[in-house]
């Protein structure tokens, strides 16, 4: 043992001794460029070997780093998937393996071996860093539309996975010293997802996330040309091996992107991250340029703090391994144009402030995306406060299909979750219906909203009503009032008339007296029921969802009502009931209700209005 000790002290001495020397010469190496370059296969590397890391510290130009190779880590990614362990020198000592680092790639005597991809545990006083090997991200060249069944999507919030250090001791050892036996100490290295335009509120809301992700959301920037989803001028010679890569979510006057490095430009199509950024498998996401303000030094979380610049071309793979992107191709995106007003008790505006920007297309992150974008929007204002309803139009353009029209508004209210946060999420949600259709995927233009400021809270619950008339003939009509409380006020009252149809049958009926969710709960049903209705119909339901500001009136009928997909069949006679029950006539699932409601009247107010009343009318 004292041999084998003297002998490893004896080795750090040299190699320390020569470091200065081997410093300088790799200070002067030229930087990588982007075409053909000789790999070095993992299966060659030997522990000893030094190395050479490039990536930027600062600016946007990429520094060498020494690397003294470790060894290989066998299976660590998976079956036949190795990791290659090294030690990082130079400025890497001081600023750790940062968030940012992921992709930078890693010579031996000027042959690619990989890109720097994770890095060990937290508090090391060690630059301890995985390598992917660089034939593990070639082979995401190989891959067309198949998807990976873990995909990081904002729906399935879950803990980044790690790699555990292997050897039963150690593991015993390391779970003596913390709450869980399974710590995993090699973990890919934090993604920086830089928010530009974004509010401290927002971070703090979608933060934790984000971070459940593996995600390291921080406020940064973005510049002007951060702008169109286009390629900018001088893609042709843009993320050199070594340059900071971002792929984009969001940009405009809000601007999101997750950063890493470039490992590989073979001319056009790009390598980066050495993990996956979200590992959605094929994707079309905006890629951009990027420039690094600093590196933060931590030995519990460095990163790198950065700015995108310019969009160069786009990603098409997010893999396990790492990301490809081409450059020059140009990812489609959405255009949002949001509007916030704030009005005075007169319905004046006194300010007004209009966004515009570009959003990612994903079944699952478009609708998170557009619930983040529509809070930060609202909550950013100074003239947000506890006390303020939100009154809200938007539109939605698509392809090929009718646009959607929506509207709503939204109060506070006793629950814990903000009033923003629940029209946003109202607002994420009719997107979801749109990006999850099962049949066929929406292509969207644009989209159009706006949010109007109300000072108060501007809620009213229906309280009691009356009919002038118990006893009606069939054909005439009946009036009455209904009475409404709003939270802090006297109370509301407003007429109504509700017209008998001359074959309504003699007896007793009841009129219904109600707010939009009465309503609709039962239509909206139908949609869920059904998994396979198309963009259309999922459209039709979506734009046949009536206003929460307003009070409806409706005459029921003892007939049952059937809601199949976007359609509404009542008085449905029991002969076609039970031939539809039967299924000869159709096997798509559909909703019945005991009663038909046969809307009569739709009272506007400028607040929300909640709850239901029934009277009794008897026709003569």
């Amino acid at each position: 043992m004292e041999i084998t000790k003297f002998s490893t002290v004896k080795a750090y001495a040299v190699f320390f001794a020569i470091a200065p020397a081997a410093l300088s010469q790799i200070a002067e190496m030229p930087r990588p460029k982007a075409g053909p370059v000789q790999i070095l296969k993992s299966a060659e590397l030997r522990p000893g070997m030094q190395a050479v890391a490039w990536t930027v510290f600062e600016g946007a130009v990429p520094q060498p780093v020494p690397v003294e190779i470790i060894g290989l880590w066998k299976n660590a990614w998976g079956p036949r998937q190795d990791v290659i362990l090294g030690k990082m020198g130079g400025r890497a000592q001081q600023t750790n393996v940062a968030g940012g680092m992921s992709g930078s790639p890693v010579y031996v005597d000027g042959k690619l071996i990989g890109a720097v991809s994770l890095r060990l545990s937290v508090f090391s006083p060690d630059a301890i860093c995985g390598i992917t090997p660089i034939e593990l991200m070639l082979e995401i060249n190989d891959f067309d539309q198949s998807r990976p069944p873990d995909a990081r999507t904002p729906d399935r919030a879950q803990a980044r996975a790690g790699l555990e250090l292997p050897g039963d001791l150690l593991a015993k050892v390391v779970a003596a010293g913390v709450s869980h036996p399974n710590v995993p100490l090699m973990t890919p290295i934090e993604t920086p997802l830089t928010f530009s335009g974004f509010h401290e509120i927002t971070m703090r809301e979608f933060g934790p996330l984000l971070r459940q992700m593996g995600l390291n959301p921080v406020q940064g920037g973005a510049s002007g040309a951060l702008q169109s989803p286009k390629p900018a001028r001088g893609w042709q010679n843009a993320l050199q091996p070594g340059d900071p890569a971002a792929g984009v979510l969001l940009s405009g006057d809000m601007s999101m992107t997750g950063l890493g490095t470039v490992a590989y430009n073979d001319g056009r199509r790009v390598l980066a991250f050495g993990h996956p950024f979200f590992n959605l498998g094929p994707v079309n996401m905006p890629m951009a340029k990027g420039e690094i303000i600093m590196t933060l030094s931590s030995a519990f979380q460095p990163t790198k703090i950065a700015n995108a610049t310019e969009i160069v071309g786009a990603l098409h793979q997010d893999r396990h391994s790492g990301i490809m992107g081409v450059l020059g191709d140009t990812a489609e995106m959405i255009p949002v144009a949001l509007k916030v007003r704030t009005l005075n008790g007169n319905e004046s505006v006194e300010k007004e402030k209009a966004f515009q920007f570009y959003v990612f297309v994903q079944q699952r992150w478009t609708p998170f995306l557009m619930m983040m974008t529509l809070f930060n929007a609202i909550s950013g204002v100074n003239d947000f406060s506890e006390e303020v309803t939100y009154r809200f139009r938007g539109s939605v353009e698509l392809d090929g299909q009718p646009a959607l029209s929506l509207a709503t508004m939204q109060a506070p209210n006793e629950m814990p979750v903000p009033a923003p946060m629940i029209l946003a999420g109202w607002w994420a949600e009719k997107f979801s219906r749109l990006y999850l259709n099962a049949v066929q995927t929406p292509k969207l233009k644009r989209v159009n909203a706006s949010v109007d400021l109300l000072p108060q809270r501007r809620i009213a619950t229906i309280e009691n009503a009356w009919l002038a008339q118990a006893e009606v003939a069939a054909g005439s009509e009946a009036t009455g009032k209904v009475f409404l409380r709003p939270f802090r006020g006297e109370r509301l009252v407003r007429e109504f008339k509700v017209r008998i149809p001359s074959g309504l049958p003699k007896g007793e009926h009841r009129v219904l007296l109600s707010d939009a969710d009465t309503l609709n709960r039962m239509q909206s049903a139908a949609g869920f029921v059904n998994r396979y209705i198309d963009i259309p119909q999922t459209v039709s339901l979506l734009n046949q969802e009536r206003s929460n500001n307003k009070l409806y009136v409706s005459l029921l009928e003892a007939r049952p009502t059937v809601y199949a997909d976007d359609k509404t069949l009542p008085s449905l006679p029991a002969s076609v009931l039970n031939v539809m029950q039967s299924g000869v006539t159709q096997n798509r699932p559909f909703v019945t209700a005991g009663e038909s409601a046969s809307q009569q009247q739709a009272i506007p107010f400028d607040l929300v209005v909640n709850g239901s009343y029934t009277l009794k009318v008897t026709v003569k």
